[in-house]
């Protein structure tokens, strides 16, 4: 399971011109299923992007998770993760979980993360959506869960 984590002091998704899901300062995560992903990857990184210390403490380090200073989470299922362009121009999409596959594990996530955090809010699985958000720092983590196990 992939995910692209950006710290935000804005973000919505609109899907058919409807705010389906919108959160201020806080975590967007663009979170992408593999074929061969379990629920174990959807917990690591659940917990992993709860405590992740990318927020700013007193002193200006980036010291404080999520969690910590009550922001919200964003979550948008996002299967272009895996997409592997490096033979050709078109992306191959062959290592990503097919939808019936990926949703379920895109939902387990949402749940776990909804144990650790207040506010979680989503973007519609296999819809197509709009994404506005604002970067903040702008801090941007790329996040595997087979790369930390």
């Amino acid at each position: 399971m992939r995910a692209v984590v950006q710290r935000v002091t804005r973000a919505s998704v609109t899907v058919e011109g409807e705010i389906v899901g919108e959160i201020e300062n806080g975590l967007v995560v663009l979170l992408g299923v593999a074929r061969d992903d379990a629920r174990e990857d959807a917990d690591y990184l659940a917990a992993k992007i709860a405590a992740l210390r990318i927020f700013e403490d007193a002193d200006g380090r980036m010291n404080v998770s999520v969690k910590d200073n009550n922001g919200g989470l964003l979550v948008v299922s996002q299967f272009t993760l895996y997409g592997d362009a490096r033979r050709g121009l078109r992306p191959s999409w062959s290592d990503a979980a097919v939808p019936e596959v990926a949703e379920p594990l895109y939902d387990h996530f949402v749940e776990s993360s909804r144990k650790l955090l207040a506010r979680v809010e989503t973007g519609s699985f296999r819809k197509t959506m709009q994404v506005e958000l604002v970067n903040d720092g702008p801090v941007t983590i790329l996040l595997d869960s087979r790369k930390g196990f």
